[in-house]
C-alpha cells in the first residue's frame, strides 16, 4: 500500500464494520481477521508505484459479505467520511446484474471493494 495510515482510514473502518477484527500490527503493515480468513495490507519499501489500477492485471477488487441490503445502504451512506467513494453510481445498486444488491465503492488509493449483500 503506497499510504498506510490512508489504508487504515478506509479499509480499517470498512473492516471493523464488516465484524473483522485488527490481527497484527508492525511498522509497516496490519491485517484483519474474520473468522478463518484474513487480509494484510502491508507499505513495503519495494513500491514500484504510488496508486493501485484495478484496471491494470492484477487484483481488480476484493468481494464480501456485508450482511443484508439495509446494511450495504447504510455503509454506503457512510464510506464518504472514511475515504470511500461509490462506484457505477448509476447502475446502483444492481451494477453487479439484476439478481445482485452491491455496492462497489474505491478508496483514495484506487482499491476497490464489493459489498454484497444476503438475501
Amino acid at each position: 500500500m503506497p499510504d498506510l495510515a490512508a489504508t487504515e482510514r478506509s479499509w480499517g473502518w470498512l473492516l471493523t464494520e464488516l465484524g473483522w477484527v485488527e490481527h497484527q500490527r508492525w511498522d509497516a503493515g496490519v491485517s484483519w481477521r474474520h473468522g478463518t480468513a484474513y487480509v494484510v495490507f502491508e507499505s513495503s519499501p519495494d513500491l514500484v508505484g504510488d496508486r493501485h489500477e484495478r484496471r491494470a492485471p492484477g487484483l481488480n477488487h476484493l468481494a464480501l459479505h456485508a450482511g443484508s441490503p439495509a446494511d450495504v445502504d447504510r455503509l454506503v451512506a457512510a464510506a464518504g467520511e472514511h475515504g470511500w467513494r461509490l462506484l457505477f453510481a448509476d447502475r446502483h445498486p444492481h451494477a453487479g446484474g439484476p439478481d445482485s444488491y452491491a455496492a462497489y465503492l474505491e478508496d483514495t488509493q484506487g482499491y476497490e471493494v464489493e459489498l454484497v449483500a444476503t438475501r
